[in-house]
């Protein structure tokens, strides 16, 4: 399985001749001739992580892709698009890739900010993406973790706890694009100083980039 990072917090997993999406949002190129996919997984409901344009070019040329997301994603996508609502604890094969969810609720922004739902995502057993949220899988190996980078809702010793928690294998950061380059550059050296504390490497991967896993 290969993993392609595209800007902020979308990636591209390919497997077998098809592709998997995770959350084409507001801040990834337009993915207007990506072929053979099979599924798209939204995390939640945010602009950042899906905008309806973003879904129509992916299905204009994929018409047979099913989308998953939680019911956050169901509600605000309404009628103009086909959600399959998945929630934590379900797990779903998805062409050749085999998903589980994890979770439930985005990370809190502030106390005045309703929370929204948010899944993360296991595929194959390899990569998790916990979509925005620190949730730990309980006694899951994670041998490649996404780790989010910057955001209204994290600030990086969270983000070192996390990556110390999970000791993966393998990681890389996204959710990076609300960052300066210095910025984006202070946060992958504390990733890959908490990925190494744990045994693991990590990968400074650029939009486009790809790993594989």
């Amino acid at each position: 399985m290969k993993v392609t990072k595209y800007e902020h917090s979308c990636l591209v997993l390919e497997k077998s001749g098809q592709s998997l999406i995770v959350d084409p949002g507001m801040f990834t190129t337009p993915l207007s001739d990506a072929r053979g996919v099979t599924a798209i997984v939204i995390t939640h409901e945010h602009p950042d992580h899906w905008t309806p344009e973003q879904l129509r070019r992916i299905l204009d040329v994929n018409s047979g892709a099913t989308i998953y997301g939680p019911a956050g994603v169901a509600a605000a996508a309404g009628d103009d698009v086909d959600v399959t609502v998945v929630a934590a604890g379900d797990e779903i094969e998805a062409g050749p890739f085999s998903l589980r969810f994890f979770g439930g609720t985005h990370a809190e922004i502030h106390r005045s900010i309703p929370l929204v739902d948010n899944v993360g995502v296991l595929v194959d057993g390899e990569l998790y993406y916990a979509g925005d949220s620190f949730f730990i899988p309980e006694g899951v190996d994670i041998p490649t973790l996404a780790v989010p980078a910057g955001a209204p809702w994290l600030k990086i010793g969270e983000v070192i706890d996390y990556v110390e928690a999970i000791a993966p294998r393998r990681s890389f950061a996204v959710h990076e694009m609300v960052l300066s380059v210095a910025g984006k550059g202070m946060s992958n050296d504390r990733i890959k100083a908490a990925t190494e504390k744990g045994g693991g490497e990590f990968f400074a991967l650029e939009p486009g980039s790809s790993l594989d896993l």
